[in-house]
């Protein structure tokens, strides 16, 4: 039989549209089976239930008018009843469709424009659909595009297949993107919206360096060299700190090139940032002092329980381990991922005095002794009574000018000063109304529970009511200026996981939560943090 020129046609423009749109033809041939039907629903009745088919190869086009098989009939028109049902096909069941042929229907104004808005609708949730498919797992990638326009400051960035945003603040500064310029991103993130996928670019994103390194170095790429951190001032300054898994091979040589070849391109391709090629060290005190070049440092002392670095460095290097606006310091701390206090030999001299006379103070009280003894006590490395009280009583024998006699004695004095502490405290706690259960809580000394009774929380329930933050406090930009809100318990050095699991340990203990829930929360963070071990090692 011969295929009429209007019905190739028809195929040709699903044909056509599937191209341009880069989507299944089999999607625009649905669309248009969905318009037919639509159509012929508005010529037999809504209420009719009508399908189209199209023959994709011919364009021959059919329609069908089907009635569910019920045992009453409610709706005539789109529903037929088991007796007679079974009179045209005997093996029909209740919930079966029967269908009926239908001629074919002629197209109205009215109809075509609905057909069009069906076929339309329906193509774009294909192409959307396409597009975020194609970007979701593109994330971290670095894309070129045209920019398209720009709209009150935010790009908008032609892909090909797609578009995407940059927003003005991952645009680095004084950068001056104009409409047609080509442009190159990194893809930040890829969300499904009701308006379609929207893909979100930036310029600012420390890993775009890290990416354009990998462009521009060839052992970055081949992973002989691994960039382990990266901190940016987008537009002004970086670090990036590098670790070679070849030993004949020099990272920051290999990043720098020759004559500086392959940094300068990325400098050039981010707008003239300054970029620090950083050494890679296990030692968090070497990779400190490398991170702080070009100042030269006297001394780093870490205090691994608060997650904090005090950097000594001559007095005439202050400003330049500083930098200008505090910069250098800061992209050392990100770069770190620790929280670093620079300070002159001068300022650290009046410092470790200051502590060594507060702690002798304290010992010289609560031990009865002299200041010479309290002060030999400082120089060993005591700070606190309980170390005095808990540790082994031969340590406190070999400092010089003790014996066993005394050690044994300072021991006694410093347990007894702690147990007048507890029952002080605990006097102090029931007049405050503390509860028993939060007094007696694991991981709550009996300063916390004071801490926390002078800021109203004075039972179990109050604390599972509290979040980390309100414990160990938080930072927040305020008008621009970062502002620091002090937690409940950040005199005590909480650390954020530990405040997380006191108070994960209070729901349960309340009801709030149970130990399965606990579990499935526990299993989820460790699968996380697996996946983002895999994920740092890929």
């Amino acid at each position: 039989m011969a295929v009429s020129a209007n019905k190739l046609e028809l195929i040709q423009i699903a044909e056509a549209v599937a191209r341009e749109k880069s989507i299944d033809k089999a999607i625009v041939v649905e669309a248009l089976e969905d318009a037919l039907a639509r159509a012929a629903r508005s010529r037999y009745g809504h209420e009719t239930n009508v399908k189209a088919e199209i023959n994709p190869d011919t364009g021959e086009t059919r329609l069908w008018r089907l009635m569910e098989v019920v045992e009453e009939v409610e709706n005539e028109a789109a529903e037929i009843s088991l007796g007679i049902a079974r009179d045209r096909n005997p093996e029909a069941e209740i919930g079966d469709f029967l269908s009926d042929p239908l001629p074919p229907v002629e197209f109205g104004r009215q109809a075509a424009m609905s057909a069009k808005q069906v076929i339309t609708q329906k193509v774009r949730d294909a192409e959307r659909e396409r597009q975020y498919e194609e970007f979701k797992d593109r994330v971290g990638e670095i894309i070129n595009g045209i920019v398209k326009r720009i709209e009150y400051g935010h790009a908008v960035i032609d892909l090909g297949r797609a578009e995407a945003i940059l927003r003005r603040d991952q645009q680095l500064p004084r950068e001056a993107i104009r409409q047609g310029d080509r442009i190159r991103a990194y893809i930040g993130e890829v969300r499904r919206e009701q308006r379609g996928p929207q893909i979100f670019l930036s310029r600012t994103h420390p890993q775009f360096m890290a990416k354009l390194f990998e462009q521009e170095v060839p052992e970055v790429y081949d992973r002989v060299i691994e960039i382990k951190a990266v901190a940016r001032d987008p537009g002004s300054r970086a670090k990036i700190g590098v670790m070679s898994n070849d030993s004949s091979i020099d990272p920051v040589g290999a990043c720098v090139g020759m004559r500086g070849s392959r940094v300068q391109a990325v400098v050039n391709e981010l707008g003239g940032e300054k970029i620090d090629i950083v050494p890679w060290s296990d030692d968090v005190a070497t990779f400190i002092v490398n991170a702080l070049a070009p100042a030269e440092v006297s001394k780093v002392v870490l205090d691994e329980e608060s997650e904090r670095i005090e950097v000594v460095v001559p007095d005439e290097q202050l400003s330049l381990a500083i930098g200008r606006r505090g910069q250098n310091v800061r992209l050392a701390s990100h770069l770190s991922g620790l929280e670093i206090d620079i300070m002159t030999e001068h300022e650290e001299s009046e410092k470790r005095q200051k502590e060594h006379a507060h702690r002798s103070e304290l010992f010289m009280e609560a031990l009865d002794v002299d200041d010479m003894v309290a002060s030999l006590l400082v120089s060993e490395g005591f700070s606190r009574i309980e170390e005095i009280a808990y540790v082994d009583v031969a340590e406190v024998a070999m400092i010089e000018g003790f014996d066993e006699e005394t050690a044994e004695e300072l021991q006694a004095r410093a347990n007894e000063f702690l147990d007048k502490e507890a029952q002080e405290l605990n006097q102090k706690r029931l007049e405050m109304g503390v509860a028993d259960d939060l007094y007696e809580m694991d991981g709550l000394s009996a300063k916390m529970v004071i801490a926390l009774a002078e800021e109203g929380v004075k039972t179990v329930e109050d604390f599972a009511g509290c979040a980390a933050d309100d414990l160990t406090g938080w930072t927040e930009n305020v008008g621009g200026e970062k502002k620091h809100y002090e937690g409940m318990l950040e005199a005590f050095r909480l650390k954020p996981e530990m405040a997380e699991f006191l108070i994960e340990q209070a729901r349960h203990a309340v009801g709030w939560v149970t130990q399965a829930d606990l579990d499935a929360e526990a299993a989820a963070a460790a699968e996380a943090e697996e996946q983002e071990g895999t994920t740092e090692d890929a």
